[in-house]
């Protein structure tokens, strides 16, 4: 696969240089602008992907699940510039959180050039047919943040450690709570992803096998009685979807001042929903509650102190991996990789990289996102 992508990157690299001898203008395709929706409709939608590079690196096509989450525009805009910066020809497609415009998205990427994918997931199950193209066409598919499920035209996974991030939710609600020390019982209730992630069962997983112990003991007490992952996921990560959850909660065990301890969040987007729902309905002391991604509104609340934590994982630094790791294989070697045994999509284990993530709250959030750049102070006002 990786002598057939060099073969054609040498073949093409010629045919530009023997253009240019005979006058051609040397002009550079601009990179795809990032826009939702897009479908392209050109005769070069058809061309084969080997025969397309217009820049010396080659064409890598980069699909994103939506605009609507602020850490995907970020994790798109960060990926796109590094690619372009290491030489390459981008194009970023971002999917609405619609299973078949990714799935046209992806389609266009394989037959207009692209010799690499690099692909976040709407649902981890929904493209086995179109990457059957991408394999057919020895186009290599990192799966980006979410694994890629059932389909063995995945090459690699990168991503942070999914299971880290929930044990690190769950340990911090240990240590806040000292729930090793406190005689308790203490009230929570749990909030994940969308079921459709298979990320959401790593972090839940992770927070779960810290938690569940002191749930076991009687220490914790889930009052809505809601403690499996089906019931406690949420469709899409939807924030409307997590509020009108929290508020039928809060209504059925919190409503006659029963004090709510924590909450545990999987991500920023359900934290947001919870929020919104204690704001308007729970009238006790604040729980504890937890997230994933740093998002502004997010950490805006962790500064008034309606949020408690959430985990920061730094875009630029899986960016840069994800960069190296198509630049490695381009050029027609393996990918740095740091785990092969954790990740089975269904058809056998993806070779990954996985990035730490490290927790931000009230204590340390100007050091990890305003000191290292990732927010300005404007940006948290």
């Amino acid at each position: 696969m990786r002598k057939k992508l060099l073969s054609s990157l040498l073949v093409t690299a010629m045919a530009v240089t023997m253009l240019a001898g005979c006058g051609s203008n040397g002009g550079q395709q601009a990179a795809t602008p990032a826009t939702d929706n897009k479908t392209e409709t050109s005769a070069e939608a058809k061309t084969d992907a080997s025969t397309t590079t217009t820049t010396e690196g080659g064409k890598i096509g980069v699909a994103m699940p939506t605009k609507d989450l602020q850490r995907w525009n970020q994790d798109g805009t960060n990926m796109e510039a590094q690619l372009k910066e290491a030489g390459y020809e981008v194009d970023l497609q971002y999917a609405s959180n619609d299973i078949p415009t990714q799935v046209s998205q992806i389609e266009n990427m394989i037959n207009s050039g692209c010799q690499m994918l690099v692909i976040a997931s709407i649902d981890g199950d929904s493209l086995g047919t179109v990457l059957e193209q991408a394999k057919e066409k020895d186009i290599p598919v990192i799966a980006y943040d979410r694994l890629i499920m059932n389909s063995d035209a995945v090459t690699y996974y990168a991503t942070f450690d999914n299971y880290m991030v929930g044990t690190k939710q769950g340990e911090y609600i240990r240590d806040q709570l000292d729930l090793d020390n406190a005689a308790g019982p203490f009230n929570i209730e749990l909030v994940t992803g969308d079921p459709g992630d298979n990320n959401a069962r790593f972090f839940f997983g992770g927070a779960m096998d810290v938690l569940q112990p002191y749930i076991d003991a009687g220490k914790l007490v889930v009052k809505s009685g809601q403690t499996d992952f089906e019931t406690v996921a949420t469709a899409n990560w939807s924030t409307e979807t997590a509020q009108s959850r929290m508020d039928a909660i809060i209504s059925a065990n919190y409503a006659d001042g029963t004090k709510l301890d924590a909450v545990l969040c999987s991500n920023d987007s359900t934290a947001l929903g919870v929020t919104n729902s204690l704001e308007a309905n729970y009238t006790g002391e604040w729980p504890i509650i937890t997230g994933q991604d740093c998002d502004k509104p997010n950490v805006k609340n962790m500064i008034s102190g309606k949020q408690s934590m959430s985990i920061f994982k730094d875009t630029r630094t899986l960016a840069s991996k994800v960069v190296e790791m198509v630049d490695a294989v381009m050029k027609g070697g393996e990918a740095p990789v740091n785990d092969t045994t954790t990740y089975d999509n269904g058809t056998g284990v993806i070779p990954s990289y996985l990035c730490e993530p490290v927790f931000a709250d009230a204590s340390n959030y100007k050091e990890l996102l305003i000191d290292s750049g990732y927010y300005t102070e404007a940006d948290l006002q």
